[in-house]
């Protein structure tokens, strides 16, 4: 499995991207998508997540200005950042886990930059 991200960029703060991270080969239909974010010096962390069943789940301090969804493809995840904080600052990975087997998936990451 290959996972793909692209729409990352810099951006001022409040204003918004959009990421999508696209997913080529074979993987459980039973699986969570997720995007992590890293910023230099620290560890990598959750950001969002979404079930197969499109349950979500959110890092407490996106809550209410990311979303995350999937397309209507099985195979596209979208990460919807509004009203960005310099803190946002990162390199963002699209995740796949597979819920049965427990594999896990990493894409190559997108750097996200916020700054006037």
């Amino acid at each position: 499995v290959q996972l793909v991200e692209s729409g990352g960029g810099l951006v001022q703060p409040g204003g918004s991207l959009r990421l999508s991270c696209e997913a080529f080969g074979i993987w459980k239909s039973n699986n969570v998508m997720g995007w992590y974010r890293q910023a230099p010096g620290k560890q990598r962390e959750l950001v969002a997540a979404i079930t197969s069943g499109e349950s979500t789940n959110y890092a407490d301090s996106v809550k209410g200005r990311f979303a995350i969804s999937r397309g209507r493809a099985k195979s596209l995840l979208y990460l919807q950042m509004n009203s960005l904080k310099p803190e946002d600052t990162a390199v963002y990975y699209c995740n796949l886990a597979e819920s049965d087997t427990k594999t896990v998936y990493w894409g190559q990451g997108t750097q996200v930059t916020v700054s006037s």
